[in-house]
This record gives C-alpha cells, sequence and structure tokens, in this order.
C-alpha cells in the first residue's frame, strides 16, 4: 500500500513542527522484569491523561497538551474513532475537522509528550456505538466484536489496513511518540474470545507494528475472561496500586499499569446534576511514591459535537441512557480548557516527585455576548427530500444512514391507539399537521411526559379523532447509540413495526433526515404553528471568544453556529448550555440556527463564559 503523504498542521502562533520537534531517533520502549516498563533500558514511569481529538477544536489541541504536560503528566492517551475516519464503507477521511491523528500525535511529540494509541475498534468512550461505524448494522444479522463474523472482520481489516500505514511511522522505534497500542477496549466486559483479539494483534502485525500492545479491562473481567493478548501489557480500568500489585500475583509475567483512572464520571440526559470530580489523591500519591505507570480518564474531556455522543443501556434490558453532548467529565480540565481546583492539587502532588513542571498555559479568552432573540426561519416539512417507498417501516442503518431524523408518513383511516415496536430513540406523533403527542425511550420526567403527551417505554399513544382519510407523520430522532454492554446493536429510527388500534400498518413513505448539511435549507415555513421549526438569528460580534449558548428556554433539539453542529439540548437536563470554541466565530456577523423538535415561539439565547 501506498504511504500516505504526510503534512505538518499549522497552528496559529506557534513554529512548523519540523522545526520545534526533538529529536528521537530508534528509541526502545521495553517492559521491565519487575512489572514496570523501560525507555531506553532505563526505568520509565507512564504519567498519562487521556484527551481525545475528536472532541477538542483542532485549534486548541496543542494548548490541551501542554495543559497536561504542565500538570505533570508526561504522556497523553488518545481514542481513535473509528466510525469518525470511516463514516461510509471504504470512505476515508483523516484530515477534516478534528481527523488528522497523525498531526494530533505529532503535536504532542512537538510538546516532548509520548502517546497510549487507543484504535479500537471499539473503543467505548461515550462515543456513538463506541467508535464501530453504524453501516455495519445495515446487516441485520451482524456480530460486533466477534472474530466469527467474517463480515465484521473485513471492515475492521480495512480500517486497520487504512490506519496501521499512519501510525508505524510514529510508533517510538521509527523515531515517533507512541509507545503502545492497545488492542480493543474492555473486551473482558463483553466476552471471552481470545481468538478474536489475536487476530486483532496480527492484523496490526502484518501492517509492520509490532508493539508493543497492551489490552485494558477491569481486574475482576481481566481475571474471569482472561483477556489480555500474547506479550502484551495490562492496563487496569479503575486501576490502583493494590490491582496494579493483584494483576501482577494473577500474571507474573506481564506489566501493568492503572489505564483508567477516573478523576470525574460521565453524565446522562435526565441526570439530576452534572458529574462532580472525584478526588484521586490518594491513589496519585501512590503510584508517584511507588513509580506506578497510570492514565487519568479524562484529564480533558473536551465535547462531543454534533450527533457523536453514546450512550448506556442495561444489556438487553432496554432501559436506556444517552449521553450528554459535553464531555466535561469533571476532569482536571474543563471543557473549554481551564484548569480547576483539583488540576492545582493534582498538579502540587505529582510536582513534588519531579524536579521542575513547566508553566500553566494561559486559559482562552471568553466572552458572553449580549442575548438574541432567533425568528422562524424553515420548517423541516418544507424541507423533505424524496421519499423511500417500503412496505414497512425501515431503521435508518437500511436507509445508509447514520444519524439525525428521518420522518415516517402513512395514510391511515380511523382512530385508536398507536403502537409502535420500537421507537429508537425519540419521535413526535402528527395527525394532518396536528401534533398529537409523542415517544421517548428515555425515561423522562412525570411533568414533561404530561405537557408534551410523551409516552415513556414506548407505551402506546392515543391519537384524536379525525375524518376519513387522514396523513400520520411519525418524527423519529435517533440519539446516541449504546456504547457499552451487550446491547450494542442499536439501530436508531423505527426498527419493526407501527400498529393502530391493533392493525399493522403497511405502505410506508420515510423520508431521511440526516440534517449533515443546513445549509441548502429552503427558507419556507407553511405552517409556523405546526412544529419541527427551524429558528435562526443574527449575532453580531467585535471580538470573539469561547462562549456557552444557554438553551434554557428551549424544548429539544439541536443548534450550529456558522454551520458547525454543537450538540444536542435537552429541557430535561442537567446540561443546559452548548459549548462554542471561539474559533467557530468570526468578528462581526455570526449565524445561529436552532432546530427544536416541539417549539413554535422562539424564546432568548443567553450566553455564559462556563458550562454552570
Amino acid at each position: 500500500m501506498q504511504m500516505p503523504r504526510r503534512r505538518f498542521l499549522a497552528v496559529s502562533g506557534l513554529a512548523p513542527l519540523a522545526a520545534t520537534m526533538p529529536a528521537r531517533t530508534g528509541r526502545r520502549f521495553a517492559f521491565a522484569p519487575s512489572g514496570g516498563f523501560l525507555l531506553d533500558g532505563k526505568p520509565f514511569q507512564i504519567r498519562s491523561g487521556e484527551m481525545h481529538p475528536a472532541r477538542i477544536p483542532v485549534e486548541y489541541w496543542r494548548h490541551r497538551i501542554a495543559l497536561a504536560k504542565a500538570m505533570g503528566l508526561n504522556t497523553i492517551s488518545i481514542y481513535v474513532m473509528w466510525n469518525y475516519v470511516e463514516p461510509r464503507p471504504g470512505e476515508f477521511d483523516f484530515r477534516t475537522e478534528r481527523r488528522d491523528v497523525e498531526a494530533f500525535i505529532r503535536l504532542c511529540q512537538a510538546e516532548d509528550m509520548w502517546v497510549l494509541l487507543r484504535p479500537g475498534p471499539y473503543v467505548c468512550g461515550e462515543w456513538d456505538l463506541g467508535g464501530i461505524p453504524s453501516y455495519l448494522l445495515a446487516t441485520k444479522d451482524i456480530r460486533l466484536r466477534a472474530d466469527a463474523d467474517a463480515r465484521y472482520m473485513a471492515a475492521v481489516r480495512r480500517y486497520v489496513g487504512e490506519l496501521a500505514p499512519r501510525i508505524r511511522p510514529l510508533m517510538i522505534g521509527n523515531g515517533g511518540p507512541v509507545l503502545m497500542v492497545q488492542i480493543e477496549n474492555e473486551y473482558g466486559s463483553y466476552g471471552s474470545d481470545p481468538a478474536y483479539l489475536d487476530a486483532l494483534r496480527r492484523l496490526w502485525l502484518a501492517q509492520g507494528v509490532d508493539g508493543p500492545f497492551y489490552t485494558e479491562d477491569g481486574l475482576g473481567q481481566l481475571e474471569h475472561n482472561h483477556s489480555n493478548v500474547a506479550g502484551g501489557a495490562i492496563a487496569l480500568s479503575g486501576g490502583d496500586a493494590s490491582s496494579i500489585a493483584a494483576a501482577r500475583k494473577a500474571f507474573p509475567t506481564v506489566p501493568a499499569m492503572a489505564g483508567e483512572v477516573y478523576p470525574g464520571w460521565l453524565t446522562h440526559w435526565g441526570d439530576t446534576n452534572l458529574a462532580a470530580p472525584t478526588d484521586i489523591s490518594g491513589d496519585l500519591k501512590a503510584f508517584m511514591a511507588k513509580s506506578l505507570s497510570f492514565n487519568l480518564y479524562m484529564v480533558h474531556g473536551g465535547t462531543s459535537f454534533g450527533f457523536h455522543a453514546g450512550a448506556n443501556a442495561n444489556d438487553l434490558s432496554g432501559t436506556y441512557q444517552p449521553d450528554i453532548t459535553s464531555y466535561d467529565y469533571a476532569a482536571p480540565i474543563t471543557e473549554q480548557g481551564v484548569a480547576t481546583p483539583q488540576y492545582h492539587t493534582y498538579r502540587s502532588l505529582i510536582g513534588s516527585y519531579l524536579p521542575a513542571l513547566p508553566a500553566i498555559p494561559d486559559p482562552k479568552p471568553t466572552i458572553a455576548p449580549a442575548p438574541v432573540t432567533p425568528t422562524v426561519y424553515a420548517s423541516i416539512w418544507d424541507n423533505l427530500p424524496v421519499a423511500v417507498e417500503s412496505a414497512d417501516p425501515q431503521p435508518f442503518e437500511m436507509l445508509g444512514q447514520s444519524y439525525g431524523f428521518a420522518l415516517y408518513r402513512k395514510e391511515i383511516a380511523g382512530t385508536g391507539a398507536l403502537d409502535i415496536r420500537w421507537v429508537h430513540d425519540y419521535a413526535t406523533v402528527f395527525v394532518d399537521g396536528r401534533y398529537q403527542g409523542g415517544f421517548s425511550r428515555t425515561l423522562i420526567p412525570d411533568a414533561e411526559s404530561r405537557r408534551l403527551n410523551v409516552t415513556n417505554d414506548n407505551a402506546p399513544l392515543a391519537l384524536g379523532p379525525s375524518d376519513g382519510d387522514t396523513t400520520l407523520d411519525i418524527l423519529v430522532e435517533g440519539m446516541g447509540r449504546t456504547n457499552y454492554g451487550q446491547a450494542i446493536v442499536d439501530r436508531k429510527g423505527i426498527l419493526e413495526s407501527v400498529a393502530l388500534a391493533g392493525k399493522r400498518l403497511t405502505g410506508w413513505q420515510i423520508f431521511p433526515l440526516p440534517l449533515d448539511d443546513v445549509a441548502g435549507l429552503k427558507p419556507v415555513v407553511g405552517d409556523a404553528a405546526r412544529p419541527g421549526l427551524f429558528f435562526r438569528a443574527a449575532l453580531h460580534l467585535d471580538t470573539t471568544g469561547d462562549t456557552y449558548l444557554d438553551m434554557s428556554g428551549w424544548t429539544k433539539g439541536v443548534v450550529w453556529v456558522n454551520g458547525k453542529n454543537l450538540g444536542r439540548y435537552w429541557e430535561i437536563g442537567p446540561q443546559h448550555r452548548l459549548f462554542c470554541p471561539a474559533p467557530w466565530l468570526r468578528p462581526g456577523h455570526n449565524e445561529i440556527l436552532v432546530f427544536d423538535l416541539h417549539q413554535t415561539t422562539p424564546k432568548p439565547i443567553s450566553f455564559a463564559r462556563t458550562l454552570s
């Protein structure tokens, strides 16, 4: 395979990377007999912090890396989200938006930081489908994360074949900063298939990436399923000094580290509050005193921009908890790159064991402009694409759609209870353009469900009376696909069937609405009283800075600023503010576009400098 052409990332205000990268040629990273690690034959402690390029504006990559370094860390751990770089089969993109993994790794090297690479193919990470491309779900009987499914493995082989040549020059033995490559992620929590993990290891070897490799698991899952790989190190989820010792006892010939130490946690829609920090001072002190290697998950969470936030589900029970847009994670470095009190505590603790620490980079400027009130701009009903005809409803994936919304339309006669099997994940229902109510796969508060007539857990919805033949419209939003557990085959839209008064409805028109390009919206509003409206506001700025859009007065929807998708908002909270980074704004005229599933009367949008 022809090697991809390399390029350096241009970051405003910085010298070219070629001029700033320290020379590292042929250095050696190895496993120590004592269970630790060696760099050029000497004991080496990995002091790592996790951050994900896909969740950080490109212009801020180096700033966030420098913040981690100033906290006393020497390594950055990163996920590569497969579905972000291969959104459609065989169509790879390692350059646009936040996808240039090579550039990020070279920025780490420019800051004299090492890298732990976590390329999946499954990563979890509260990211849609754990990073696995949703196009695989178009195959009805697909088995994910399984060596026995040749179709899945063929796609994995294609992915590794594209990624590995980009990573090979960046491995430490070739002068790059990548110390180790992780094989899969927390597989012991999912299955017991050593052949699958070994097949992944051999895919990398076949592409000339010979490791070192490692795996990530909880100690209990690791001991039960033996989900480590031959010749690979062990990283422990939730690991501490005692679990590292236990892993060394259970696997005496294998080096071990704390692979995910949690200074915060994730947040779901409907949680009471945003996640709060967890004090890990005791763990850090033990790691530093004993020179044990560790990785903080997350040191900086960032943002799941667009439609990329994932979800949790309780195995196959159907209990569904989508993740909020912010991935702040209560991490030591906030979503907008501010050093928290926990950051300073951990910096002092780690620094007490080191000769010196670099200065903390200044935070990025923030702004809080005066509120703006949008006006009605367009209607989803006047922007429908060509319909797909189908006897039964089809999920997004069968339509070749990954994210967004889809409209299911059917001419009906009569009324009764509308029963859908199943709505994934949120639907609004209309009869002849009149809102009837909705379905939510997420459990929402009683007050809101009554106000909007939204049923929880896909309970039937009573339709109002109608005269003769009428048009039934079901507008479905696909939220995050499950990213953890056994229920990861999580298709979106209407999965199976729709019945009215006990009779199954067939003969549907389906309108895919991915909303991946809102620039082409027609500014037409046939019925301003019908929910499903786009609202637009102009924002004039004399100067730019990071800001948050406060959507507290709105119900449920998505926001774009200058065409950039900031992500979802939902009145059930606990997140009500969406992060808008300064590089996505410009002096002068800026455009805010809001699509709300329920709102017909616009509310002011205010601005804030912080998430809460």
